[in-house]
């Protein structure tokens, strides 16, 4: 895509089997939150949804803007293009962890943290993500680059005085370490939070918040449901990493940032406090991280 139009990139979900239908719009929140992390460049469903109908939608159940988050130089161009087109949008720009050994292979790595570097002087890019470190999807050979490329992108959230959103898989303790060997950003958030209790003390107790997203519904989760319990009320964040983790009971098909609103209503519910009160909470939280919307 590079030289073309942002605003034209798009990617196609793989469908599969699953259900592509959207689910129905859940009751809105009286108190307004946001979506820390979506990807709506990536198209899903049997009617794929425009990013003025996402944004439509999820204004309507009281999501009032998303951070969308790239993952590669085009997703992150296109990124940073939404959020400079649309009022409720802010933009995270990175490599992701699985593409780094890519660029690397292809010697490219320097010149994707270049662009990286380039898209994060926007105003509305406000965080550096998803950047981290993923042993799941890459082998051995591939874990060189992707601390090569994490480290770069923790020095450039901190040159730029931005927030980082980490990708963290099967890589915990490489991952806290790296942040404690290098000294993490002032805002440094766990997108997709993929700990336990333990995880979620250390993190919290660094000054770190962790983003809670529709896997903590899942009932092969309680991770997730114990480390929420132990996480402070002003260290938690949402999120949908839509169309991805669409939250119980509709897990498999399609997730949107309208559907913020089922995980928000379970987390209250497991952490035994009212709504309004951990809506209003997450909101302080966002604005905290990433700065005003408007």
């Amino acid at each position: 895509m590079s030289g073309t139009d942002p605003s034209q990139y798009v990617r196609q979900r793989e469908k599969g089997t699953r259900d592509l239908s959207y689910p129905d719009p859940p009751e809105p929140l009286a108190v307004p939150v946001y979506d820390n992390h979506c990807h709506l460049e990536i198209q899903d469903g049997d009617d794929a949804l425009s990013l003025d109908e996402q944004l439509e939608r999820a204004l309507a159940v009281g999501v009032r803007g998303v951070v969308q988050a790239g993952g590669d130089i085009d997703s992150s161009r296109w990124s940073a293009w939404a959020a400079a087109s649309h009022p409720r949008v802010l933009a995270a720009v990175a490599i992701h962890p699985n593409e780094a050994p890519l660029y690397a292979a292809a010697g490219r790595l320097d010149e994707a943290i270049a662009a990286m570097d380039d898209l994060a002087a926007q105003p509305r890019v406000r965080a550096i993500g998803e950047t981290g470190l993923d042993f799941f999807r890459t082998d051995a050979d591939g874990v060189p680059a992707q601390y090569e490329s994490f480290e770069a992108h923790i020095a450039l959230a901190k040159k730029h005085d931005i927030a980082m959103q980490i990708h963290d898989r099967d890589a915990h303790d490489e991952v806290l370490e790296t942040l404690m060997r290098v000294g993490a950003p002032e805002r440094t958030v766990f997108h997709c939070f993929s700990g336990d209790a333990e995880m979620a003390r250390i993190a919290t107790d660094r000054g770190y918040w962790l983003s809670y997203a529709g896997n903590v519904t899942f009932k092969n989760a309680q991770n997730l449901r114990d480390a929420l319990a132990v996480t402070p009320l002003d260290r938690i964040l949402v999120e949908t990493d839509a169309p991805f983790l669409t939250p119980t009971p509709y897990r498999g098909r399609p997730n949107a940032p309208y559907l913020v609103p089922v995980t928000v209503r379970f987390m209250a519910a497991e952490l035994g406090i009212g709504l309004d009160e951990l809506c209003a909470q997450i909101a302080a939280n966002t604005l905290a991280v990433y700065g005003s919307f408007d």
